[in-house]
């Protein structure tokens, strides 16, 4: 019961931002899956702009349990997305392409994607999305929260340094020439 209440808490906070949410795309497989990781995550206190990022696991779109730490020493972009939020859709193409761009000076793009598998699967084929994607829904909600996404918002952005800090938060739509400003600044 009181997962269902955060969950539609989280689908209300993120359908005021401006991402149309349709609830039958939700997994209940990625959530029994990640749920430890992500409580876990939740019930620490929110970080923002200084901080050292969170830590947190999740499964990958191959079922592989990921954890953020992988990435460590690299200046890493966290996305929290779905395939339904148009500004979603709209930012990938400027991330497979700054990822390409300054992947081989240590920039690493990660995805954590709140939809089904399937969905998800579709979108990175079709969008030629080259950096490691997560998935989850209440658990992907509660991580960017601990990431300091007080209301849900999609798509929401974390910029980290190589030591781990959080050095910018964008909440929105990231474009290309903002993203590459702050990414080039702390490689």
């Amino acid at each position: 019961m009181n997962k269902k209440i955060l969950f539609l808490a989280g689908l209300l906070s993120i359908s005021l931002t401006g991402c149309d949410r349709n609830t039958d795309k939700v997994s209940s497989e990625v959530a029994e899956n990640n749920s430890a990781a992500a409580q876990q995550v939740a019930a620490s206190k929110p970080a923002g702009v200084g901080d050292k990022r969170p830590a947190f696991t999740m499964a990958d779109i191959e079922g592989k349990q990921r954890t953020i730490a992988e990435w460590d020493s690299k200046v890493l972009v966290i996305n929290f997305w779905a395939t339904w939020c148009p500004p979603c859709r709209k930012e990938t193409p400027a991330f497979v392409e700054l990822q390409d761009q300054y992947g081989e000076q240590g920039l690493q793009f990660v995805g954590v994607a709140i939809d089904e598998m399937d969905n998800v699967i579709d979108f990175t084929d079709t969008y030629g999305v080259n950096y490691p994607m997560l998935l989850g829904n209440l658990d992907a909600i509660n991580v960017s929260k601990a990431y300091g996404n007080r209301f849900g918002s999609l798509p929401y952005t974390v910029i980290v340094d190589r030591k781990g800090v959080i050095r910018h938060v964008v909440r929105g739509e990231l474009e290309k020439h903002v993203a590459e400003k702050q990414i080039k600044a702390l490689l």
